[in-house]
């Protein structure tokens, strides 16, 4: 009981937010239709959708409120149908987070074992609203220790791996995506210089790879689920990086991307500039 007041006191104050931050905390733009719109016209929208990538801003807290509102609309219009699929928890944690989602281990046991990110806090209520409401949650990611192993030796090494611990990993060998995914990571990253020979961009990949074929595994059991994925904004913009590699593994998975921005513009934000990026670009103001 204790835990169940916990979590309300967390998730209330969220609610209450979303239900006046319109215009005041956060705009989403339809690049489509080129005009604002709300968070149920892009729940609107998945009726012909798979998967809705949502690309936050990892430390952005109005970000986190549109995230849980898209994650409750879409439970209560599909439900029993939703799906959360998580950047924040690696794919070797999933048995953690399994357990902790069925009630059998005690929630800092998830916190520590399933080696929850510092700002856990900020996902935490979606995570208690997908246990109270038996939503199946992703553990996407690559764990921590292969994509460090490919920054410093690269990704040929993964081959030494044996059959357990490539069973964490999307299959091998991992395509490195050339052409402008390739050319928009060099430029964030500062040039060849701070490449690293290409292994940092090999464990970009991974990373990737990995969150793909994990949501495709699951999209392939469940058909007829709606998946909501979060992830960093880099990782999904303008459909490449991990939606480019999740259509490697399921060509006909429908996608949506959310590309969401913490901008400091935020009255007069040009979503026009952004709008190769996502099929919905959200500003946010925190303050």
């Amino acid at each position: 009981m204790k835990s169940v007041i916990l979590s309300l006191l967390l998730i209330l104050p969220l609610l209450a937010l979303s239900q006046d931050a319109q215009n005041q905390h956060y705009k989403i733009y339809n690049t489509v239709l080129q005009k604002q719109v709300s968070v149920d016209d892009v729940i609107a929208t998945m009726d012909n959708a798979d998967i809705l990538f949502f690309g936050e801003e990892h430390t952005d807290s109005i970000g986190h409120v549109v995230e849980y509102s898209l994650l409750k609309k879409l439970s209560d219009k599909y439900p029993g149908k939703v799906a959360f699929s998580m950047e924040m928890f690696e794919t070797d944690c999933q048995p953690v987070l399994n357990e902790y989602l069925k009630g059998a281990i005690r929630e800092k046991d998830l916190v520590k074992d399933g080696r929850a990110w510092p700002n856990y806090k900020d996902y935490r209520p979606m995570v208690e609203f997908s246990k109270s409401n038996n939503l199946p949650v992703i553990a996407a990611n690559a764990p921590s220790r292969y994509v460090h192993m490919v920054t410093d030796k690269g990704l040929a090494n993964l081959q030494q791996l044996d059959r357990t611990a490539q069973q964490y990993l999307a299959p091998l060998p991992i395509d490195t995506a050339s052409g402008v995914y390739y050319d928009k990571f060099l430029k964030i990253m500062g040039g060849h210089g701070a490449m690293g020979n290409l292994k940092i961009y090999q464990s970009q990949n991974l990373w990737d790879a990995t969150m793909g074929w994990s949501i495709a595994q699951f999209y392939k059991k469940h058909r007829d689920f709606k998946i909501l994925q979060i992830n960093g904004s880099f990782h999904s913009e303008e459909k490449l990086g991990s939606v480019a590699q999740l259509k490697k593994y399921a060509p006909k998975a429908r996608v949506l991307n959310i590309a969401t921005y913490n901008d400091g513009d935020f009255n007069e934000a040009d979503w026009a500039k952004y709008k190769q990026l996502g099929d919905y670009i959200i500003f946010t103001k925190s303050k």
